[in-house]
């Protein structure tokens, strides 16, 4: 019985790594059955926005399972990345990636005897991967950067998941929470609120800054970390480079309905068709995605086989050791398939299971899912931030905010980039032609929605208003950040 997986060879490279992978697979017997789908950059090209066609999509989400090739995206063209939009559109919202050291790639690392085996999980649909930006005033770009907590509960609870399937001890929570305190404070606290469901793993957490230094000192430290999006990107290609870099980097991303198993490198233009491009990266996604359908006998074979082949010092061009001839693209394949059902002497592949097989293709959903964690919290307006175009000076704006309030508010402070500027600040800070301004209500007041946008209509007679932020208190936690200097 096979099963049947959606296949886009991808553009550049894709097409002859992917073919690589295949081969392989087909010299294993592995039971799989192949649907290819047409996605990509020609299909940008050919009007498609999206960069796929609906016979893809559809196909996609029938079978809930896509095996691709790296893509291009076109440039100054204003569409989406491909990559990233299917992970968004089809809620993909784990990104695992196993980093380790391999017998044959040659590092730093090995070179002093560090061996690296270390899961980063990265949260794979918020964050500034919604790419909302808006300009703003000609001289002021702002985005949004949304992490919720059924994102964060999603990701974090795969991560201990996984963590505990893969026998691991412990799970550090990278983030910037020290500065973002709401955004990554919210990814953070849902961290710590998980870990009490797996008190037989280690929870830690740790800055991400802090964690790019020890990682490039000391990655025998960690085993495995869960971070927000935009970190988990930056993060996981570092970890890429400590094993070899994005050719031995596999790529997974998990979703309850979809998951999609990729290789992460560029699509390399400059040597497409030249059937000299490493395959390794994409065929260690084919093992994952194997893993994640159960089919982890097979998953082992192949993998034992590419490890000992790079343990005999096979390689590509674009690693090993340079007195030796380097292999094409179809000939590592070949040495790959000559290696089925040998073992490498140090780091062999077994039956275990990384994954949980979470995608239920037979499932179709009748309408969009919508996640709230505490409905009944209670919610209470209590001021609001006016985002102005301005060119004067803090007072002069100060006056101008004083003479629309009513009795429902006070004037509480201005700031510029973040930094307040009024009522206190400094001579030395520099602005820019964009400021916020902060009302509260006063005392005994309760605020409405209507009373805010009254109020910024106001404002708007006298300055330009470029946008508006509530401010709110849930439950009773304050729903937005001081000022610095506030």
């Amino acid at each position: 019985m096979k099963t049947k997986i959606a296949v886009a060879k991808g553009d550049g490279i894709g097409p002859e790594i992917m073919e690589a992978v295949l081969n392989i697979f087909e010299a294993n017997e592995v039971p799989l059955e192949y649907e290819f789908v047409e996605m990509g950059k020609s299909y940008f090209d050919a009007g498609h926005s999206t960069g796929m066609t609906e016979a893809a999509k559809a196909t996609i989400e029938n079978l809930g399972i896509l095996f691709k090739g790296p893509m291009e995206t076109p440039k100054g063209k204003g569409v989406k990345s491909i990559n990233v939009t299917a992970r968004k559109v089809w809620n993909t919202y784990a990104n695992q990636r196993d980093f380790r050291s391999l017998n044959g790639v040659q590092t730093v690392f090995s070179k002093a005897g560090i061996n690296i085996n270390l899961t980063i999980i990265r949260e794979n649909i918020e964050d500034t991967y919604g790419g909302i930006e808006h300009m703003i005033t000609n001289d002021v770009a702002v985005g949004r950067r949304i992490i919720t907590r059924p994102g964060s509960a999603q990701v974090i609870r795969y991560a201990f998941e996984m963590a505990r399937r893969k026998g691991l001890k412990k799970l550090a929570c990278g983030h910037k929470a020290n500065i973002m305190k709401l955004t990554d404070g919210l990814f953070l606290e849902t961290f710590y609120e998980i870990a009490k469901e797996y008190p037989d793993l280690q929870a830690s957490d740790i800055i991400v800054d802090d964690l790019c230094m020890k990682l490039v000192s000391h990655p025998e430290m960690f085993q495995s970390i869960v971070l927000t999006n935009l970190q988990g990107d930056i993060v996981s290609d570092l970890c890429a480079g400590l094993v070899g870099g994005l050719g031995f980097a596999p790529s997974a991303n998990i979703g309850d309905n979809i998951s999609i198993f990729e290789a992460v490198h560029g699509t390399a233009p400059d040597i497409a068709g030249r059937n000299i491009a490493n395959p390794t990266a994409l065929l260690l996604s084919g093992i994952s995605m194997l893993r994640y359908l159960g089919l982890t006998a097979h998953a082992a074979t192949i993998e034992n086989a590419l490890l000992y082949t790079l343990e005999k010092g096979i390689h590509t061009g674009d690693f090993g050791d340079r007195a030796t001839k380097s292999s094409n693209t179809t000939e590592f394949a070949e040495c790959i398939i000559a290696n089925l059902g040998k073992h490498p002497s140090v780091g062999g592949a077994h039956g275990q299971p990384n994954f949980e097989c979470k995608t239920n293709a037979d499932f179709q959903p009748s309408k969009n899912k919508i996640t709230v964690s505490d409905p009944d919290v209670k919610e209470e307006i209590l001021g609001v931030d006016v985002f102005v175009e301005f060119t004067g000076q803090p007072k002069e704006l100060a006056e101008i905010a004083k003479s629309k309030l009513n009795d429902k508010f006070q004037l509480i402070m201005i700031s510029n980039r973040g930094t307040q500027v009024w009522p206190t600040g400094s001579i030395y800070t520099e602005l820019v032609n964009q400021f916020r301004i902060r009302y509260e209500k006063t005392e005994g007041t309760t605020l409405t929605q209507k009373d805010i946008f009254n109020l910024a209509s106001e404002v708007s007679d006298a300055v330009r208003v470029g946008s508006v932020e509530f401010l709110m208190k849930f439950g009773d936690k304050i729903g937005y950040s001081l000022a610095q200097g506030q």
